[in-house]
C-alpha cells in the first residue's frame, strides 16, 4: 500500500504558483455553497508519519478557506476529564455541525495504532478497534457526513532526513520531540500496523487517501484538490438515497404475545411495607455512592415508559438518596436546532458522566426507535439502523467502565386513562398533561409494538432492559431502586 506513494512525487514551484489561485478560489466557492445549503458536514481526518507535513497541511487548509467555518481540533494526550469517559467521547464533541468543515488532527486511529506498535495491546485488540471504527464511520456517513481521511506518508530515510532538518532549524526545532524519535525507532512496526489498519478501514463510504509528504508543493496541492473533488461530487451530485439496512426483519411473535403482554401489572406493595423498604433501599444506594469502588465507575440510568407511568416519581426516589453533587438529571425533549445539525447520538454523548457520578436520562436515545419511528419523524432506514448504533454505543460505555441500567415503566391502557383524568382535575398536576398525551393514546398499539421490538433488539448482556410493572407506583419505585442497587453491587 505505502510502496505506491514512495515514488518521489514532486511539483515544481512554478506549477504550484500557477495552480494554487484557481484551487483556492474553487475551494472557497465550494465552502460557501456548503455553508449556504447546511445539509451535511465535512469531516477531515489528518493522520500519518511524524514529519510528513500534517501540521503544514492543516494550516494551509485554514488559510485557503474561511477559517470561521472550519473547526480544527488537535488531539494529544487525553485530559483528566476525557480520561473519565469513553475513548470516543472527545471525538464526539469535536464533530462539526452541518454546513461546516471539521479537521481532526489526530483521531480515533492514533491510540489503537500506537498501543499495538508499543505492545500495549495485541492484534486482536487492534482488530476490535478497527471493527468499532468502521461501524462508527458508517454511522457518520449514514447520518450524512462527508468523511475524508488523509494519511501523510514518508519512507524511513525521508523521515529521518525530515526530522534532522527540523532539528537544525532554530525556528522549527520545537516541533521534534523525544516521542518523534521514539516513534522513528519503531518505524517498521508503525508501518506494518498502520498499513494493516488502513487496509481494513479504507471503505467505500470512507476511503483513505495516501499522500507522499516529502515535497510540500505536491502534498499541499494533492490534499486541496482531493478535498475539492470530494466536495464538488457531493454538492453537484444527486441527493443520495438512504442505503438499505442489512438487518433481521422485524416479525411478530408466533404466539401473538409480546414481551409487555407477559407482565403482571397487578403486582402491588402495601404502603407500610413500601415506606420501610424505601428507607432501607435509599440508605444502601447512598452508601454505594460513597464507596471506593464506585469512584472508578460511572452510572448511566435510562428511564423510558408509557406516558404517566411514573418515571418522574421513580427518579425522585433515586435522587432523594443521593448528594446532589453526585448526579445529573437530563430531561430529553425534541432536539434543538444545534442538535439536529449533528449525528443523532451526539447530544447524549455530551451528557456522559465522569467517574464516581451518575447521569439519569429521563427519556433517551431510544426516542429514535420509539416516538420518531411511530410518529414518522425519521425514515424506516434511520430507525432500523439505530438498533445497531445504539448497541455499539452502549457496548462502548460498558467497556469504558460505565454501569448502564435501563428501565421501561409499563402501565395498562386503562390505568393511563385514570392518571390522565386525575392530572386534569388536580391543579398542581395539570402541567403534566397535554393534548399531545391524549393524541398519543390513539397510537397505543403502534407504541407497544415499537417497545417490544426495542427490548428484543437492544436488551444485551452489558445493558439489559428491566421491565417495571408500574400500575402500582410503590412497587415500581422499589423495583427501580432494587435493580439499580443490584446492578451497581454486581459491577463495582
Amino acid at each position: 500500500m505505502f510502496e505506491a506513494v514512495e515514488l518521489g512525487h514532486k511539483i515544481d514551484k512554478a506549477t504550484y504558483k500557477r495552480k494554487l489561485p484557481k484551487l483556492r478560489e474553487a475551494l472557497l466557492d465550494a465552502q460557501a455553497e456548503l455553508r449556504e445549503r447546511g445539509s451535511f458536514p465535512v469531516l477531515i481526518l489528518i493522520s500519518g508519519v511524524d514529519g510528513a507535513g500534517k501540521g503544514e497541511t492543516v494550516n494551509l487548509l485554514n488559510e485557503w478557506m474561511d477559517p470561521r467555518h472550519i473547526r480544527t481540533h488537535a488531539f494529544g494526550e487525553a485530559t483528566s476529564e476525557e480520561q473519565q469517559r469513553p475513548p470516543m467521547y472527545r471525538f464526539w464533541r469535536a464533530l462539526p455541525p452541518k454546513g461546516t468543515i471539521g479537521i481532526l488532527f489526530g483521531s480515533w486511529y492514533t491510540q489503537p495504532i500506537v498501543d499495538r506498535v508499543m505492545r500495549c495491546s495485541d492484534a486482536a485488540a487492534l482488530d476490535q478497534s478497527i471493527a468499532e471504527i468502521n461501524r462508527f464511520e458508517k454511522m457518520l456517513v449514514d447520518e450524512g457526513a462527508l468523511v475524508l481521511k488523509f494519511w501523510f506518508h514518508l519512507s524511513k530515510p525521508k523521515q529521518r532526513k525530515r526530522l534532522r532538518e527540523l532539528e537544525k532549524d532554530p525556528a522549527l526545532r520545537w516541533r521534534v520531540t523525544k516521542a518523534d524519535w521514539k516513534h522513528f525507532a519503531n518505524y517498521d512496526r508503525f508501518r506494518r500496523w498502520s498499513e494493516h489498519t488502513l487496509r481494513e478501514t479504507s471503505t467505500g463510504h470512507a476511503p483513505w487517501t495516501i499522500i507522499e509528504g516529502a515535497d510540500p508543493e505536491y502534498r499541499s496541492l494533492t490534499a486541496g484538490a482531493t478535498l475539492l473533488a470530494a466536495l464538488r461530487r457531493r454538492l453537484d451530485g444527486p441527493t443520495a438515497k438512504p442505503a438499505p439496512v442489512e438487518t433481521t426483519p422485524i416479525v411478530p411473535p408466533l404466539d401473538g404475545i409480546r414481551v409487555l403482554d407477559r407482565l403482571d401489572l397487578t403486582r402491588k406493595v402495601a404502603k407500610s411495607e413500601y415506606e420501610r423498604r424505601l428507607e432501607h433501599a435509599q440508605g444502601r444506594l447512598n452508601k454505594l455512592f460513597r464507596s471506593k469502588p464506585l469512584c472508578e465507575r460511572t452510572v448511566i440510568a435510562v428511564f423510558e415508559g408509557n406516558d404517566a407511568a411514573g418515571k418522574g416519581g421513580a427518579i425522585r426516589r433515586v435522587t432523594q438518596a443521593l448528594d446532589a453533587r453526585w448526579y445529573d438529571t437530563v430531561p430529553v425533549a425534541a432536539p434543538t436546532e444545534e442538535e439536529r445539525a449533528q449525528p443523532y447520538l451526539w447530544r447524549f454523548c455530551r451528557q456522559l458522566p465522569g467517574r464516581g457520578r451518575m447521569t439519569i436520562f429521563d427519556r433517551s436515545w431510544y426516542g429514535r426507535v420509539l416516538v420518531e419511528r411511530v410518529e414518522g419523524f425519521c425514515s424506516e432506514v434511520d430507525w432500523m439502523r439505530a438498533y445497531g448504533e445504539i448497541n455499539d454505543f452502549e457496548e462502548q460505555l460498558a467497556r469504558s467502565g460505565a454501569i448502564v441500567v435501563k428501565f421501561w415503566l409499563a402501565i395498562s391502557k386503562s390505568e393511563q386513562e385514570k392518571r390522565f383524568e386525575l392530572r386534569q382535575r388536580v391543579k398542581y398536576k395539570r402541567f403534566k398533561i397535554t393534548a399531545e398525551d391524549w393524541r398519543n393514546r390513539k397510537k397505543w398499539n403502534a407504541y407497544s409494538e415499537a417497545v417490544d421490538d426495542m427490548v428484543e433488539r437492544t436488551s444485551t448482556q452489558h445493558a439489559p432492559w428491566t421491565l417495571v410493572e408500574a400500575n402500582d407506583k410503590y412497587h415500581a419505585r422499589l423495583k427501580v431502586l432494587d435493580t439499580l442497587i443490584a446492578a451497581i453491587e454486581s459491577r463495582s
